[in-house]
């Protein structure tokens, strides 16, 4: 596999495009030292109507929301910010893309307070692949919940995608994936399932959609697409609460969504089989094609690539052409 930093193309950093391979940094960045920061993930998707960014609005709102909360300042309105990532994918001649917008400090200096510091914006695009095999995308995940609890809201900014709290997320992944899982289950301090490694959960129960409620979980743009795919074109209610762990040993379905994920369902949690019923994925079979799950994966690929008959004209909005 190619380095990331090996390749041709170029990366777009305060407002001028770089070569792919000389774009640097210097050691001494005070974002590299202190994790004070923000980023988004974005896609790209090529369709029947050409090459669209999804949902590229609502991306670079919550990296200025995230920009603000940190208490940043960064010289470019949202409208240079979008401009800047569709040219991202035409500079670099991408039609499925994952872009990731990036604000972080510069090496005027070192230390707690960040003062006099440049902040800088840079913007990447590269042809992600597959995030989990097709394999995983059919018949699940599997899962543990973690030891490493989710952020506290007063502990630290739990609405901001901040550079930061990965650490938080790797903690936990990778404890998991040691013990031989695919993914884990993060619970917030009080013991409720906040979300996944970077993904947020949603679970089936008779018929109703359950996710947590946005407390120290990301607001997740995924998982709003989700929610309104569910209620306005499937017709299914949708609740946001507190969800306990066993919750999800005994639903009749659970997923995750992420931007990097979208859509990936989960089959096991902590060695428990999720879901009983038809339509559950089991390991020696895929999920059914009439789970819910299977019926938001397809919507979710249909919008995201433009496939948008008149049950879906109304999402077209979420299309941004490159």
């Amino acid at each position: 596999m190619t380095p990331l930093y090996d390749r041709d193309g170029w990366i777009w950093h305060d407002g001028e495009w770089l070569p792919w391979r000389e774009a640097r940094t210097h050691l001494l960045t005070h974002t590299l030292h202190y994790g004070m920061g923000c980023f988004e993930g974005v896609r790209a998707y090529h369709g029947a109507r050409g090459t669209h960014l999804f949902r590229v609005a609502e991306h670079t709102r919550r990296l200025l929301d995230s920009v603000h909360a940190l208490d940043m300042d960064v010289p470019f309105d949202a409208g240079e910010l979008i401009e800047a990532q569709r040219q991202c994918l035409t500079r670099n001649d991408l039609s499925n893309a994952y872009l990731k917008p990036t604000v972080y400090f510069g090496a005027e200096g070192l230390g707690l307070r960040a003062k006099g510091l440049t902040t800088h914006v840079m913007i990447a695009a590269w042809d992600l692949g597959d995030y989990v095999s097709p394999e995983a995308a059919s018949i699940g995940l599997r899962a543990l919940t973690s030891s490493w609890s989710r952020h506290h809201v007063n502990i630290s900014l739990c609405r901001a995608k901040t550079n930061g709290h990965y650490v938080n997320s790797m903690l936990a992944l990778n404890t998991a994936v040691k013990a031989g899982f695919d993914e884990t289950i993060m619970l917030d301090p009080e013991g409720y399932v906040a979300e996944a490694s970077a993904a947020n959960v949603f679970l089936l129960r008779d018929g109703v959609l359950h996710t947590p409620e946005i407390t120290s979980c990301l607001q997740g743009i995924t998982r709003d697409s989700v929610i309104r795919l569910a209620r306005e074109v499937l017709g299914i209610e949708v609740r946001e609460r507190r969800i306990t762990r066993d919750e999800l040993y005994t639903a009749d379905e659970a997923f995750v969504t992420g931007t990097a994920a979208e859509i990936l369902p989960l089959r096991e949690l902590d060695g428990r089989h999720i879901g009983g019923r038809a339509g559950a994925p089991r390991p020696d079979r895929p999920i059914h094609e009439d789970s819910v799950t299977a019926a938001l994966q397809a919507l979710y690929r249909r919008v995201t690539r433009a496939d948008l008959g008149d049950d879906l004209g109304d999402l077209s909005a979420w299309l941004t052409p490159a």
